[in-house]
């Protein structure tokens, strides 16, 4: 009871002080009259802008697949206390999801992606916030707050944005500093007391300095009742209390010009609820007596999450010729995390548990540790003025990550028997260059390279359970490769263009250094990828309607995979010879009339697994295996679906206003949906996800003075589904969250 009130009471002084920050940030706000913040900013049917190229450019300019989310979409989808994972399925071909909660997202872009949950896996898509790359998957978590949009790059991006990119970036850009004041401050109030209150303000100090502060605080109950008779874990599961704020301070004089961004977060709540037996055998069911509301666990629970960064852009203009960059950037993270993996509280082989039963496991693993990656890296580019009919970019980019953690594992009464540290570096190099030729009124061409290397150095020492081999163990890797892309705009008549693109993308080699069960570091080579696209993309009837479709295909050459689970807790890193895929994508933006606005997306993705010889052991929880087996018991992986990839992807909004008194009455509602998805390499009945439907609606009243009151609901059906499993114990799911509603009062100027 000590322990629990301590802790309480340290959690509600850290919310209160965040909340005082908000409150402050709100009321130093003046009230003058000045520009609307833009990042508040509606539809409009101004033509969109996107950094795509690593500058600014008209979206139907480009010959890349992007998306773009701003404005009052983005804060409506951000308005119920989610976390980055609220983008998925969002945009095109792009889905999002955690096996660790808050602090551990995985991307998958036209299902590329990486199911391991290793803090050294690597990602192939890359999340660039405020045009730093971020490598570690816990950095990549980061609040969504203030931000000037969300871009989606599709496909490979390995010229301007470099190795880690085969699948696309998702890249993510502060609102900075303006030239007049303007700002923004909201709170919204909903279900399980869910908070997220948001601030914003900046503009000119003078003297050519300008200043924006911006912060966010997310807050939510403990909700999920934790049924079990005895346990080491938290009674109450799934709140949290997340903090994090941003400070830009820019300054500008003749041709040059610098933004300092400074920013930190921290993060106290649970990990990831795992919940045993909760799958029908023989079917994706769920069994009789799943409450979503309860759970018995009887391993300890707790996570946390503190980071900080920061990064300097100094840019300086050469009249005439062009303008240097350059991007120095630090960041760091410490992240604890320790969840009753097993997601159970009673155990087959003690009598009277049953496996196949729900809150039944087969043994006990409860796991964590902490894990502390650093990360700098360092780029200059120097982008050209544009000469006649040719521009171009050219660079290097150096990047160094440390990152050290301990692997935990405990007894059932709460002893540690496992210990294994681990102690990583890893280090990229990079040349580049860019250009774009003019080749006539219509007619553009561009062409990149870009050549990578790559080291890593990995460490496992300590304590381990059944290591495969004695401790310590050194593992080293390392590669090169060289990146390219070629690319093609027409333009038909003002409105329409059409484009085709080649590029090739690169995964630097990886190590995984799991070293338990009988496991051992072990290595994979680069993973490449080479991909064609192309598309048409328009702006009709004076922007009042946009539409673009593309069409791709891409040929992955070692892949990059793990088979999790299995028999015991384990991962290990697979080489796959070869993976295909290809897809048509479309996007829809309207505005029929001032009063509407429709958006649409939708997305057909196929994938393939090419490789007779590659095999995986299957579950040891008692699934229902529809793979073909090879003599062995393994499962062939030759033709199946990669994981967390589904076919289909749609999602589509409308808003709809009534100018009323001094102001508007407005409706918004959004919608996501993505079809079955496989959550392993190979098929079973119990681990093959239903199609998933979630909707949201907002409404409310907005004065023309910029104060808005809504009402609002998230997953508004209530549509619960597993969205990934674990297949070592007894069909353990994790399941999407549950409905949201609640209200807001939002402010901006």
């Amino acid at each position: 009871m000590l322990v629990y009130t301590a802790r309480s009471f340290a959690r509600s002084r850290r919310l209160a002080i965040g909340a005082s920050v908000l409150a402050i940030m709100c009321a130093a706000t003046p009230a003058i009259a000045a520009d609307p913040d833009p990042v508040q900013a509606e539809v409009s049917p101004d033509e969109i802008t996107v950094t795509a190229s690593r500058r600014s450019e008209a979206s139907k300019d480009v010959p890349v697949a992007v998306s773009v989310i701003g404005g009052e979409k983005l804060d409506v989808l951000n308005s119920s206390g989610l976390d980055i994972r609220f983008l998925s399925g969002r945009t095109p071909s792009l889905l999002v999801g955690s096996s660790f909660g808050r602090t551990f997202p995985r991307f998958y872009i036209r299902g590329l992606g990486n199911t391991d949950f290793d803090p050294t896996s690597a990602q192939p898509v890359s999340v660039v916030y405020d045009d730093v790359a971020l490598e570690n998957p816990m950095l990549k978590s980061f609040p969504v707050f203030d931000l000037a949009s969300v871009q989606v790059l599709r496909g490979p991006q390995g010229t301007l944005f470099g190795r880690n990119t085969p699948a696309g970036v998702i890249k993510l850009d502060s609102q900075k500093p303006g030239d007049v004041l303007s700002g923004h401050a909201s709170l919204s109030w909903a279900t399980f007391n869910t908070v997220n209150a948001e601030a914003a303000i900046g503009g000119p100090l003078g003297g050519g300095f300008g200043l924006r502060v911006s912060g966010i605080l997310q807050r939510r109950d403990d909700w999920v009742t934790n049924t079990a008779t005895t346990t080491l874990g938290s009674r109450k599961l799934e709140g949290y209390r997340d903090v994090a704020g941003r400070v830009l301070l820019s300054y500008e004089s003749g041709d040059f010009d610098a933004l300092l961004n400074v920013h930190a977060r921290d993060l106290d709540g649970s990990p990831r609820v795992f919940r045993a037996g909760i799958f029908r055998k023989g079917s994706n069911d769920f069994v009789p007596g799943f409450d979503i509301k309860k759970v018995a666990l009887d391993g300890l629970t707790s996570q946390s999450l503190n980071s900080f960064g920061t990064n300097l852009k100094l840019n300086y203009t050469f009249d005439g010729v062009g303008t240097l960059h350059s991007i120095t950037a630090y960041e760091k993270g410490k992240v604890e995390s320790t969840g009753d993996v097993d997601g159970a509280s009673c155990y087959a082989f003690i009598p009277g548990c049953t496996l196949g039963n729900i809150n039944v496991g087969g043994f006990p693993v409860n796991t964590g540790g902490t894990t502390k990656p650093k990360e700098f890296s360092q780029e200059l580019r120097f982008e050209t003025a544009q000469m006649g009919a040719f521009r171009g970019q050219v660079g290097a980019y150096f990047f160094h990550q440390k990152l050290t953690y301990d692997e935990l594992a405990y007894d059932g009464a709460g002893a540690v028997t496992q210990n294994v540290l681990h102690d990583n570096k890893n280090e990229n190099f990079g040349l580049f260059a860019s250009g774009e030729y003019a080749a006539n009124a219509d007619l553009t061409l561009r062409a990149g390279v870009r050549y990578s290397n790559d080291r890593k150095d990995d460490f496992v020492g300590g304590l381990a359970s059944f290591p495969g081999r004695p401790l310590p163990i050194r593992t080293k890797a390392k590669g090169d490769n060289v990146s390219w892309d070629i690319g093609a705009t027409y333009r038909i008549d003002p409105s329409v263009n059409l484009y085709a693109r080649f590029a090739t993308g690169y995964l630097g080699p990886s190590i995984s250094d799991r070293v338990n069960f009988g496991d051992f570091p072990t290595t994979a080579p680069k993973q490449t990828t080479i991909s064609g696209e192309g598309g048409i993309k328009t702006e009709l009837l004076a922007n009042v309607l946009r539409f673009d479709l593309s069409g791709y295909y891409f040929r992955t050459k070692d892949f990059q995979a793990t088979a999790v689970g299995g028999v015991n807790n384990s991962a290990q890193l697979l080489t796959i010879d070869k993976v295909v895929g290809y897809g048509l994508e479309a996007e829809l933006n309207a505005r029929p009339m001032p009063s509407l606005v429709l958006t649409a997306g939708l997305s057909y993705n196929f994938t393939e697994i090419r490789d007779p010889s590659q095999s995986i052991a299957v579950c040891g929880g008692g699934c229902t295996v529809t793979n073909p087996l090879n003599a062995a018991g393994r499962a062939i992986l030759n033709g199946n679906d990669l994981p967390q990839a589904p076919r289909l992807i749609a999602n589509w909004t409308v808003r709809y206003a009534v100018p009323l008194g001094d102001g508007e009455l407005f409706a918004f509602t959004d919608w996501a949906y993505r079809s079955k998805v496989n959550y392993f390499l190979y098929t079973a009945a119990e681990f093959r996800g239903k199609s998933l439907l979630e909707g949201g609606l907002r409404g409310g009243y907005k004065f023309d003075s910029g104060l808005e009151v809504a009402a609002f609901a998230r997953n508004i059906t209530n549509q619960i589904r597993a969205v990934s499993a674990i297949d070592f114990n007894n069909l353990t799911g994790m399941v999407n969250e549950p409905r949201i509603i609640g209200g807001e009062v939002k402010f901006r100027f």
